[in-house]
């Protein structure tokens, strides 16, 4: 039998691979550009003469338009799939990146004003890349593989730190911070170019083969859901309601509410590493912008190993037990109560523990973020970008409100001590929305509207 088997196995295409690969790739991109500006920040904010209320006001623009955009991003995606919608999405979010370098040559008051602008236009553009990451992932992906391959994709925005933020510190520091912005906006346009050319749905795939086909199709992917052509999947998208419809009964599933309470509080710790980490080891622990974007890297490091491994330990918890309820919920649980270890940098004074403490909280905060593999899992089949986009809706709110919050408590203290226990709160609060409020973790059933 095992002859067979490794037969079958070597028979069998490995394209999907290669697509979660790209996943990566552009999730890494993806978060870089969204970090530009927490790199540039420190030069950004003494050249315009900000302070920390207005930067956290500047970082929050993203956010806000974002959060706006995912639920339309999700029914785009949903009418017209992931491949063309994606490649508009990271070319229109690169050029907008782009831009943001020539708001230095404007007037101080004008700078601020089209910098919050270009922000808000980054956010919009990159509402559909998480829905559609969490639809390709259905597509492409069994059962038994989806937590890695969620995870991997995922952990791009800690591997965006490890490459990125040494460079664009070295960039910052050598020519300016202005040309941080220009590089990554021309490489996220090289990027939106490749993906067009390299991406398909499991059915129009030239390089798949019949035996990973079936293999995947067998496992539960959905390889129907990215192809919005199908005349079925139309028809079972009209019986089953409109998105408004689709909307309200996710909104009044128990199970994804925890979800959603659990995301926005994980992303709560993306968002202070993704704006005022860099402005803590500069302002706080005394580094320059240029050893910022190296000590950076550490945290991020154990981030994306966390991330990886976190997918890795749900898959085997999902073989091993057969309850998809364990394998999602354990990771999760787990990873967020390390991550409070985050609030022990307000009892040390050395650098290096410091460091310490923050690469295993973004070590927790890898392994327990498997919030896209829980929508990969839980999504209905006809309303997979929707679910996604609403997901990603209430988990992007942090967006909003860390840095926002975080610049009040710097404000009002002086301090980024409050700043560190209100980020580990989260992660409490994260774990507690999984183990009291989510329940069963199983796929939603759509009820057709009357």
């Amino acid at each position: 039998m095992s002859a067979v088997v490794s037969a079958a196995d070597v028979r069998r295409s490995r394209v999907r691979l290669f697509i979660v690969t790209m996943l990566f790739l552009v999730t890494t991109v993806n978060y870089a550009d969204r970090a530009t500006l927490s790199i540039a920040g420190p030069a950004l904010s003494k050249e315009l003469h900000l302070d920390p209320v207005a930067m956290g006001w500047i970082f929050s623009a993203f956010g806000w338009s974002y959060v706006v955009a995912q639920v339309p991003g999700g029914w785009l995606l949903d009418r017209y799939g992931s491949r063309i919608v994606y490649a508009f999405s990271i070319i229109i979010w690169s050029l907008f990146t782009l831009m943001q370098g020539w708001v230095g040559f404007l007037s101080a008051g004008a700078a601020i004003v089209v910098l919050f602008a270009l922000r808000l236009l980054v956010g919009v553009a990159e509402a559909p890349s998480f829905p559609a990451n969490a639809r390709i992932v259905a597509a492409w992906f069994p059962g038994n593989e989806r937590g890695t391959a969620s995870a991997f994709f995922n952990s791009g925005q800690y591997f965006a730190t490890v490459i990125f933020a040494p460079l664009m510190g070295w960039i910052a520091h050598t020519y300016g911070w202005r040309f941080v912005f220009f590089v990554m906006g021309a490489l996220g346009v090289i990027m939106g170019l490749v993906w067009l050319k390299t991406i398909y749905g499991p059915k129009e795939h030239p390089s798949i083969n019949e035996a990973e086909f079936d293999y995947i199709k067998e496992g539960g992917a959905l390889v129907d859901l990215d192809a919005p052509r199908d005349d079925q999947l139309r028809a079972r998208a009209q019986e089953s309601g409109s998105g408004w419809d689709h909307i309200r009964q996710l909104l009044s599933n128990r199970m994804m509410l925890g979800v959603y309470l659990g995301q926005y509080c994980i992303n709560t710790l993306t968002y202070f590493f993704l704006t005022w980490f860099p402005v803590y080891l500069v302002k706080e622990r005394g580094l320059s912008i240029l050893q910022a974007g190296f000590v950076a890297t550490l945290p991020a490091l154990c981030g994306f190993i966390g991330g990886v491994l976190g997918g890795i330990i749900s898959d085997a918890i999902l073989r091993r037990t057969g309850s998809l309820t364990m394998a999602r919920k354990i990771p999760i649980v787990g990873g967020m109560l390390l991550s409070m270890s985050i609030i022990a940098c307000n009892y040390v004074e050395g650098q290096a523990l410091v460091v310490g403490f923050m690469a295993l909280a973004f070590f927790g905060k890898g392994i327990g973020a498997l919030g896209w593999a829980v929508v990969s899992d839980t999504s209905p089949k006809e309303a997979g970008g929707v679910s996604g986009g609403l997901f990603n809706t209430f988990g992007n709110l942090s967006s909003i409100t860390t840095p926002i919050v975080i610049g009040y408590i710097l404000a009002a203290t002086g301090s980024f001590n409050g700043a560190l226990v209100f980020v580990g709160l989260n992660a409490l609060v994260a774990a507690f929305a999984y183990l009291v409020i989510v329940g069963k973790i199983e796929r939603v059933t759509l009820k057709r509207s009357s």
